[in-house]
């Protein structure tokens, strides 16, 4: 199933992509019970939203050996987390503002792992099992805020500007995340071209990982890392994040108002 959420008439509501483009509506949560109803209308029709609003959207960093190296930082020894503010997640088709206060924003394609069951110290061999599915994202940093926060041993302001988030357009329930082609478009050139297989530390392990500290929750999301070829935007750019099997996320970039 690709679940989705879009603005209706009376708010935020849950729908599913079928495979001719026409999104039909999801009476409860893709998160618990439910059921398909009546069909909404073709996905271009719509006005789409985040997938869904995760309780928890952590991230990690320098999981591809390539950014590893044009990052010239060591191989981690154990994966690099940190976490971004709800407030920054916004939805396909949705603006991604460049603050006024930064001069070097990039974008990093990413595959986000979505959670559907509870758990807590979960191994590496049942990982899988607390899987939804799996969404792009972009994990958009402002790099002069984040290299003066590095250098001093914490992060938050680099990845934490609202709207440095997109996730979308759909969550792919049936699709296996470890081994998916990951491209990286701007303005329809490729910057970035990857699988996900080649991630230091895959999904099963950090879900292992992370579950041994935090409590995963279902519609918790994990942004697993970019590959090589991260790269500056401006206002005025249109961003594509394209991962096999699940679709395009496109935000524009638009300059704080």
């Amino acid at each position: 199933m690709k679940f989705l959420r879009y603005r209706g008439s009376t708010g935020p509501s849950y729908g599913v992509l079928g495979a001719d483009g026409t999104v039909s509506a999801l009476d409860g949560s893709p998160l618990g019970q439910n059921r398909v109803g009546a069909a909404v209308g073709p996905i271009g029709s719509l006005r789409l939203l985040a997938p869904l609003e995760p309780p928890k959207i952590i991230c990690v960093g320098l999981n591809y050996h390539d950014h590893v190296a044009e990052s010239n930082a060591k191989t981690p020894e154990f994966p690099l987390y940190f976490m971004k503010p709800r407030t920054t997640l916004i939805g396909h088709g949705e603006a991604i503002v460049y603050p006024k206060d930064s001069s070097v924003v990039h974008y990093e394609a990413e595959l986000v792992v979505v959670i559907g069951k509870t758990g807590r110290r979960i191994s590496a061999a049942n990982a899988m099992s607390h899987v939804l599915g799996y969404t792009c994202g972009n994990d958009v940093s402002a790099r002069d805020f984040q290299s003066r926060e590095m250098a001093k041993g914490f992060i938050l302001h680099g990845k934490g500007f609202d709207t440095f988030a997109p996730l979308g357009p759909v969550v792919n329930t049936d699709v296996d995340g470890r081994d998916l082609a990951i491209e990286l478009r701007l303005n329809g050139v490729v910057k970035q071209k990857s699988r996900t297989s080649q991630l230091i530390f895959g999904i099963p392990e950090l879900i292992e990982d992370i579950s041994g500290f935090i409590t995963l929750e279902p519609g918790d999301v994990i942004m697993t890392g970019t590959t090589g070829g991260v790269g500056p935007v401006k206002p005025g750019d249109v961003v594509e994040v394209e991962v096999e099997g699940i679709g395009t996320l496109r935000n524009p970039v638009v300059a704080e108002g």
